[in-house]
């Protein structure tokens, strides 16, 4: 048996005979990309300003609930950081009819459970439940949002909470780079203030909340997104039962950021590291700039994808760094590019000579235009991932909403990419990534890294 099966495998790995020419030819090319197709959904406008939009879409029995309010860490003041973060965190601890465990049980019920989230642009209360749940958990929801009960015996554990996340993350040199570098391109914005004291954690009082609330949350800034399998009119009626009530609030305002675009470089020093963490960038266009489509092209050719080419030079071929990333930032008419990589010590002012070299060789020489389809293929694809589910639909239509961005933006962001020439690559790569513009943070060995940055840039250090 064994020398037949022996002889069998034997037969398999001889040729045939002769391979003929069509076989050596390359596969066929993939079809014609498509543009994305937004699904139908209906959209209803309440007298009090509250929008709810309903997208029915694919054949799983469940509903994707997400209640959008257009406020966030971008609403704090100076001494307010992280103030949105606590109140949420307080809102999940029960609502004036409901204790936190009565809610986690009756989301539960319907086969989910309810998530309260903060991000710099949006809050939001999140669900995905069995579809014949949609109204009852929309009426849930609904009376967290509107009911909050203001727990005063959890705030202190709560804070003592925070602050032990503030520690843990501000003992990350990513996060320390990340601070100084958001600082310096928002030096007077809440986009520069990514982490709070203590001390201010420890002043934040139940009234501050209540006070952050009433300014900041209100049905003029929330859209009610539900998609997935529901009953419209089931939905329909439970939103304007439980919502249509509620306070307008203030209407949706974003305080237009005016970032720093200078030169300038800084240590944070953390002796006897074996690598190096940099933030190299400067501030760009945001979304609803016209450019910011075919620079966010260019971004993945240049650093923004595991092919790109700063990837494949200081990881690739030098060896510098194992997981280097470009980044393209979206903020509210405002973004930021910057590189970050984690790099050994030994080779921090190299990197930072690398990253520089292929950003000006970018800039002095379109990509082929082999690699620039490559790049957008790549990105159609990410592009087709993110619209593949209820929530990644959700996700879109809130990012039009805060951009304020028309549709035309996702249904024809397939066929504008495929647009981009590479000699548009190289003439956005001139205009806005330009390394003599740059703010660099480095956290790393200063004792080591300083006279590396000081010839590679030839500048002096911002102590």
């Amino acid at each position: 048996m064994k020398t037949f099966l022996y002889s069998m495998a034997l037969a398999l790995l001889l040729p045939l005979g002769p391979i003929n020419a069509q076989q050596k030819e390359e596969p066929p090319k993939g079809g014609e990309p498509k543009n994305f197709t937004l699904p139908q959904k209906e959209v209803i406008a309440f007298y009090n300003g509250l929008t709810l939009v309903m997208i029915p879409y694919g054949s799983i029995p469940k509903a994707t609930i997400q209640f959008s309010i257009k406020t966030g860490n971008i609403h704090e003041g100076p001494d307010q950081v992280w103030l949105a973060d606590l109140m949420a965190d307080l809102m999940k601890e029960g609502s004036s009819t409901r204790s936190a465990r009565q809610l986690a049980d009756e989301m539960a019920a319907m086969g989910g459970n309810l998530n309260i989230g903060v991000g710099t642009h949006t809050s939001s209360l999140s669900a995905s439940v069995l579809y014949e749940f949609a109204p009852e958990a929309i009426r849930l929801m609904a009376d967290v949002l509107r009911n909050p009960k203001w727990p005063v015996e959890e705030l202190d554990r709560l804070k003592s909470d925070m602050k032990r996340s503030l520690a843990i993350q501000l003992s990350r040199p990513q996060s320390q780079a990340r601070r100084d570098f958001y600082a310096a391109l928002y030096p007077d914005h809440p986009y520069g203030r990514v982490f709070p004291t203590e001390a201010q954690i420890d002043s934040y009082g139940v009234e501050d909340l209540k006070q952050f609330y009433q300014e900041n949350l209100g049905a003029q800034r929330t859209t009610v997104y539900v998609a997935g399998n529901f009953d419209a009119g089931a939905v329909k009626e439970a939103v304007e039962a439980s919502m249509a009530g509620w306070q307008e609030g203030n209407p949706a305002n974003y305080p237009v950021a005016e970032p720093v675009t200078a030169p300038s470089m800084k240590i944070i020093d953390r002796p006897g590291a074996p690598q190096s963490t940099i933030y190299y960038g400067l501030p760009v266009p945001g979304p609803s700039d016209p450019d910011f489509l075919a620079l966010d092209v260019t971004n993945s050719i240049l650093g923004g994808s595991f092919a790109s080419r700063i990837t494949s030079n200081i990881r690739e071929d030098k060896g510098y760094t194992y997981s280097p990333t470009s980044v393209l930032a979206t903020n509210y008419r405002s973004g930021a590019w910057f590189e970050v990589a984690d790099v050994t010590t030994e080779h921090t002012g190299a990197s930072i000579r690398e990253i520089t070299s292929e950003i000006e060789r970018l800039q002095q020489e379109p990509p082929t235009a082999e690699e620039l389809e490559g790049i957008i293929n790549y990105e159609s694809g990410i592009f087709v991932l993110q619209n593949s589910t209820p929530s990644g639909i959700i996700g879109q239509l809130i990012f039009l909403n805060t951009h304020d961005l028309d549709e035309s933006f996702l249904k024809n962001k397939v066929a504008n990419m495929h647009a981009v020439t590479p000699e548009q690559v190289s003439e956005l790569t001139r205009k806005y990534i330009r390394p003599e513009n740059m703010t660099l943070i480095v956290v790393g060995d200063k004792e080591k890294i300083e006279g590396q940055l000081e010839q590679t840039l030839e500048q002096p250090l911002k102590q």
